[in-house]
């Protein structure tokens, strides 16, 4: 999970892009432009999850959750851990996924709690 300080509802995401281009610094002071996350895979290139997003989106929708489908996690520090994730999931043949929270001042941490209990119950029927 990541923050999307500008979000008011959750976002599945259903993939990344191999490209690193970070709007500030993160904690360790990097700050790359248009590079890639994993050199081998070339810029750009894109990684999904195997998830079956639009299911999962229409079934939090119907049990009242304001949730979209995303296809663009950034290119900031979500999209890099998410590349990096799906990669890894994808060498060990297991699955991973990404969502990005809004601020609680959005969705209070209740209802958060909720929705994400709901949706690691729904990803544990998938596997």
């Amino acid at each position: 999970m990541g923050v999307n300080s500008g979000a008011s509802k959750f976002a599945i995401e259903r993939r990344a892009i191999n490209e690193a281009t970070f709007r500030c610094p993160d904690e360790m002071g990097w700050k790359p432009q248009r590079s890639p996350i994993v050199a081998a895979d070339g810029l750009s290139h894109v990684r999904e999850t195997d998830f079956p997003v639009p299911e999962l989106v229409d079934s939090l929708v119907k049990k009242g959750f304001n949730v979209a489908l995303s296809d663009d996690a950034g290119r900031f520090v979500c999209n890099y851990v998410y590349y990096h994730s799906l990669c890894h999931a994808a060498i060990h043949g297991t699955k991973c996924l990404f969502v990005h929270v809004p601020p609680f001042s959005k969705i209070d941490a209740d209802k958060q709690m909720e929705f994400m209990a709901t949706l690691l119950d729904m990803l544990s029927s998938l596997c």
